[in-house]
This record gives structure tokens, sequence and C-alpha cells, in this order.
């Protein structure tokens, strides 16, 4: 005979390798293993080595690491009607592997979904002004409502970040006149303030002057001083008669 017929050691041999091969499973540190017998779930494995019974208990593993779910640029018209273009990153993870596997279909698109339009209702129900400057409370906004929903899937948002508000330029230039108007507003605003401060201590110092009857004399005096270093021009100062009575009395 060419060929000699396998023993039946040999196919002993191949059956335990097959078997083994079918139910030996391996999980990480990470990692979990939700099993299912005949269908009906039977337990949360791992990490380590499982065993597993071939043809009638299946496993499906579950990622316990943080995710970083990168949330696509979305169209969002603020409460003020501006139209802006946001997009956010969620941080999250499975803490009960159980839920993510059997309370939802796939738990990283639900989560993807989710996350997407809770974006959009909540930067809605805002005005442009809050949403540049309160970035953090809106964050903290969106993750309480992405943590409330998703509490069910057995998965915890850890965080939420708003990377990105874009404007289109027409808008960024009618900011920029805003910004520049209000701008001037204050300046008007101290300018007047100033001239009011100023107004009140002249005032004041008025009515310390007018206390003595020299008092408004010697101030003339000293404005005339402070005046006549400068050569370059002709003045002319006027002097109260009282002023020029009290000269010719000293003289």
């Amino acid at each position: 005979m060419l060929f000699e017929l396998p023993t039946t050691g040999v196919y002993l041999t191949f059956f335990i390798f097959i078997f083994l091969a079918m139910a030996i499973r391996i999980l990480r540190e990470y990692q979990r293993g939700v099993v299912f017998t005949l269908g009906r779930f039977s337990g949360v494995k791992g990490p380590g080595l499982i065993i597993l019974i071939p043809f009638i208990q299946q496993m499906v593993r579950v990622d316990l690491r943080t995710i970083v779910l990168d949330v696509p640029t979305q169209d969002v018209i603020s409460h003020d009607n501006v139209s802006v273009h946001v997009n956010a990153v969620v941080y999250f993870r499975v803490i009960d592997p159980e839920k993510a596997i059997i309370q939802v279909e796939d738990f990283h698109t639900a989560t993807s979904q989710l996350a997407q339009t809770t974006l959009r209702s909540v930067l809605g129900g805002h005005e442009l002004d809050e949403m540049l400057a309160e970035r953090e409370r809106l964050n903290a906004d969106i993750q309480l409502i992405l943590d409330k929903q998703t509490d069910a899937w057995g998965i915890k948002i850890s965080n939420v970040e708003i990377k990105h508000i874009d404007l289109d330029e027409s808008m960024v230039r009618a900011i920029a006149k805003q910004a520049e108007a209000e701008r001037e507003r204050r300046a008007k605003v101290i300018n007047a303030k100033g001239e009011v401060e100023a107004s009140e201590n002249i005032l004041k110092a008025a009515e310390k002057l007018s206390q003595n009857d020299l008092g408004i004399q010697l101030r003339y005096l000293q404005t005339l001083s402070d005046i006549s270093n400068d050569k370059t021009n002709t003045i002319v100062f006027p002097f109260s008669a009282e002023l020029n009575k009290l000269l010719k009395g000293q003289n």
C-alpha cells in the first residue's frame, strides 16, 4: 500500500486539539467576557484563562478601557439664531459588561449618536455669547445628560469637551464690530465718569477757595505762573479789582 490509514490515536489527538482550540480563551487584564450558554446569559468572566463548551457556549469580549469618541462636526442654530459648527470629544468606558452587551445592540454607535443629538440640543438652547464664554458649564451639562441616559447601558461618561466652535466669516466680522462698539461705549462711560469726578473735585476746591477772599486771587497768580513758562504766546490774563487794590496796597 502506498498510503497508510491514520490510526485511532491520531484521530483522537486531532479531535482534542480542535476541542481545546475552540474551548480555551485568554482575556487580558482590561477585557471581560460575557458568556452565553445556549443563548442565555450565564455570567461575566475574566481576565485570564477561560474555558468554554464548544457549540454550547459563546463569549463576547468587552474592553473596559476608556474610549475616546470624536463627535463629528454638528450644525447648530443657537438661541439667538446664529448658525455655528461645533465638534466635541467624549470620554467614556464600560463599567457593566452585561448591560453593555444585552441592553443595547452596539454601545459604541449608540453613544456616538446620543452624543451628537445631545450636543445639538444643549447648545441650541443657549446664545452664541454663552457658547463662547461659558464652555465649561456647557461641557458639564452635556456630560450630565449623557451620563444619565447611558447609565442603563452600563456606560460611564467621564468627560465631555467642546473642541471647536466655528463661525461664518460674516458673523466673525459682525462680532468684531460689536466688540469695537462695546469698547467705544466703555471708553465714553469711563470718560464721563472722569468728568463727573473732576467736576466734584473742582466744586470742592472752589468751596475751599471761597472760604478766604484772597484764595481765588492766589489761584490766579499760581495759574499765571504756570503758563508764563510758555514764551511763544501772548497771554492776556484778567485781574480782579480786589487783587489790583491788594497789590497797590502792598506797594
